[in-house]
């Protein structure tokens, strides 16, 4: 039981680490450049290293105490294809590609609603990112669809406005949590119970899907109506961001469809590491045949974020002794609330997994509890698993290279509470 203890405790350290990330980075700007103080201050104030620094510190803990056999043992056991696959699919989708044709599709749609609708054009586009792309998670999974419109909109961004760009993330970030939920495969929190509950296509569409639907419309429909002017003054539109590149060789019909069909089969083994592991040593082969119409693959970020949720995972299992009994001894309403507000400062769908072993859960909790961690998975950077990508893709926007965390909490209040409205107060059928 100690060891669970402490277990809670160094994963309370790594989350209170979050917030002092940009001190620490400013810290090492005091030190002569090049410096193993400058680089190990560096190094503890990026975010994507927090919970795998702390990881392993528990881990060296743990073999201290307990012996280093029990501590192999332990993180064998660990399953990380959830990192893997999160590595595998930020690489895929960075790639131009992938890239190209998801802004090809953005477009085509933010055309269509600009001609019927007469709205502005970046208006819509932007629009368009946060709906489309959000609830295309559902389809593509939610870590795919965050690196794509992450990506989009990044290359979108020229503002250096903290309000709007804390309340996009945020936006963006509930979405993408939220828009996974029209099918049971592509949200991690369903994923994790769907089959031990019986939770098929018709239960998730009708109890959960649809109402994420209206409620990423309006999220997104709110940020474009806050920031009329703002957006029109600092985001460039695709179609401008197109022919401003203009430069690379247009890439053939044959090797996006090929990018297509290795991000497809990536996405149908999802949860077998070593097929899809398999699938991406093939892709980076072709990359490389294709280098003429490639950009480079972002496989640095790409295993920071996976580093990242590795951290994460590590820790899980030992937040069973506290979480359990919370979770039976309360009213479907206050696990709910619980559920959403718990679900940022931890995962999400470690959450609903330690839900799932409670089998005295009636149905009603069992919605609860799923919905309130959808509802809470845009509050930080740990609440949901795409989130660290879209963090590291987006930070850079950011002042001083990183977002705060509290700023973050603050940007996605909005957003949150709108999902939680559409939730817990819209029927299911």
């Amino acid at each position: 039981m100690l060891i669970d203890h402490l277990g809670t405790l160094f994963f309370a350290l790594a989350v209170l680490h979050t917030f002092f990330v940009g001190r620490l980075r400013d810290l090492s700007h005091r030190f002569p450049k090049d410096s193993f103080a400058e680089g190990v201050f560096h190094l503890l104030g990026e975010i994507e290293v927090v919970f795998g620094v702390w990881a392993a510190a528990f881990l060296g803990l743990m073999a201290w105490r307990e012996g280093l056999a029990p501590a192999v043992t332990y993180l064998d056991g660990v399953n990380f294809t959830e990192p893997l696959f999160v590595f595998v699919i930020m690489a895929v989708c960075s790639t131009r590609p992938v890239m190209d044709l998801a802004r090809a599709l953005i477009v085509g749609v933010s055309a269509l609603f600009n001609k019927t609708l007469r709205t502005p054009l970046i208006h819509t586009e932007v629009f368009v990112v946060l709906t489309v792309g959000s609830l295309a998670g559902s389809l593509i999974t939610e870590p795919a669809a965050m690196t794509v419109a992450a990506l989009l909109l990044n290359s979108m961004i020229h503002t250096k406005n903290p309000r709007l760009l804390y309340l996009l993330i945020g936006t963006l970030f509930v979405n993408i949590s939220i828009g996974g939920s029209l099918t049971p495969f592509a949200a991690p929190p369903i994923l994790m119970v769907a089959k031990t509950w019986g939770w098929d296509f018709s239960y998730v569409l009708t109890h959960l899907g649809w109402k994420s639907a209206v409620a990423v419309t309006i999220n997104s429909l709110i940020f474009v109506l806050l920031f009329r002017g703002p957006l029109s003054e600092g985001f460039y539109t695709l179609k401008h961001l197109s022919r401003k590149e203009g430069g690379p060789p247009r890439v053939p019909a044959g090797v996006t469809l090929l990018h297509v069909l290795f991000l497809l089969g990536v996405i149908i083994f999802a949860h077998h590491a070593s097929v899809f592991m398999g699938l991406f040593l093939f892709f980076l082969g072709t990359v490389e045949v294709s280098k003429r119409y490639q950009t480079p693959v972002r496989l640095k970020e790409s295993l920071l974020v996976a580093f990242f949720l590795g951290g994460i995972i590590v820790f899980g299992p030992f937040q069973t002794w506290w979480l359990k009994p919370l979770l039976v001894s309360l009213s479907d309403q206050a696990l709910f609330v619980g559920a959403t507000l718990l679900t940022a400062v931890t995962d999400n769908a470690a959450l609903t997994f330690l839900g799932s072993q409670v089998e005295s859960l009636s149905e009603s909790a069992r919605y609860a509890l799923v919905a309130g961690a959808l509802a809470g998975g845009g509050l930080t950077v740990i609440a949901n698993a795409p989130n660290p990508a879209g963090y590291s893709i987006l930070q850079n926007r950011f002042p001083g290279g990183s977002m705060n965390p509290l700023k973050l909490l603050m940007g996605a209040l909005l957003p949150t509470l709108v999902a939680a409205l559409c939730l817990w107060l819209l029927p299911s059928f």
